[in-house]
């Protein structure tokens, strides 16, 4: 019997092939054997103080036009599972919340939750770089308008993005003399009623917004640069950026270094720590992605590291690896 395996994901018939985490995860986890379980965000459900989920065997393939087959759904218990890969895409709202709260239900009895469902609602992939400010530029959070025209005064070029984003969404650059700074500020506050990050400008940037990967607590040794597009201050391959391979600098590995006590300690088996520079701009936790561009880069295979490291914890806590089950 193999290993259990739970993927919570958005809609597989979505998902871009060639570019996609959570399929080379999951491409991964099909050679070694395992059984894959699919569930959707919305088919997770509690009763009576049990977690359960409506699932799907799941095959994989690695080919664009024809990369999955899903088998007939059946209403389970989460405890069934050895573990659950947590891949939903933000926007960090409460339903996500509702949902770490049913995993966590299942972590209770024994399943090893990818990422710790606690940590998925502490780590906040903006504000937990406040952590570590001996690694990042001046940065403010707040939702007051004053606060924010007093930092755009005194950093002259600055960046300010909402909390709960995704891919670029919704990051504005203003600079010192930029006439759209009041409407700008006004939307992306809701007229003062969100809270946004405010961070100082980083001409770096041109240079690209690195994405590295933590797995474990252990980064791996290069980083995908997201150049931004011609005309445009998101390097976001979302936002039409393009990747590059680099390998990871001194300074990224004391960043890397600052950042592992933390995500060890809460629980965090993979991680995606964004450096512009030499400065750490976010932690994303919810569903770091760029594997299959590093791997195709370096020929490198970043999703057995994980795996590897989840086959070990599991055996730490007293599964048989060749059962698949607790003992």
């Amino acid at each position: 019997m193999s290993i259990q395996l739970g993927v919570v994901m958005d809609p597989i018939e979505n998902i871009k092939v060639h570019k996609d985490t959570t399929l080379a995860l999951l491409l991964e986890a099909q050679r070694r054997g395992w059984a894959i379980h699919y569930m959707e965000p919305d088919r997770l459900h509690a009763r009576d103080g049990v977690a359960w989920a409506e699932m799907r065997p799941l095959r994989v393939r690695d080919s664009a036009d024809d990369w999955y087959v899903l088998g007939e759904p059946e209403v389970q218990p989460l405890d069934t599972l050895d573990t659950i890969l947590m891949r939903q895409d933000p926007p960090f709202d409460l339903e996500y919340v509702y949902a770490t709260h049913i995993l966590e239900l299942a972590e209770a009895e024994g399943v090893l939750v990818v990422n710790r469902p606690q940590a998925l609602r502490d780590v906040s992939e903006k504000l937990s770089i406040a952590r570590f400010p001996q690694c990042c530029v001046p940065t403010l959070v707040t939702r007051d308008m004053k606060r924010l025209r007093h930092f755009h005064r005194e950093q002259r070029d600055i960046v300010v993005k909402p909390l709960d984003g995704m891919g670029g969404a919704s990051v504005f650059r203003l600079t010192e003399e930029d006439p759209n700074t009041s409407v700008i500020l006004e939307t992306i506050t809701g007229l003062g009623q969100r809270s946004v990050m405010a961070q100082r400008y980083l001409a770096d940037i041109s240079e690209g917004d690195k994405r590295i990967l933590v797995v474990d607590g252990e980064p791996v040794p290069y980083a995908l640069a997201r150049i931004p597009a011609a005309g445009e201050s998101r390097a976001n391959l979302a936002a039409g950026g393009h990747g590059e391979g680099r390998e990871l600098s001194e300074r990224d590995r004391w960043i890397c270094a600052q950042a592992a006590p933390m995500l060890r300690e809460k629980g965090v088996f993979f991680a995606g720590l964004d450096i512009i520079g030499e400065y750490l701009t976010e932690i994303n936790v919810t569903s770091p992605t760029c594997v299959r561009e590093l791997d195709r880069i370096y020929g490198i295979n970043i999703s057995a590291l994980l795996l590897d490291a989840i086959e070990r914890r599991l055996a730490s806590t007293g599964h048989n690896l060749d059962t698949g089950r607790h003992e």
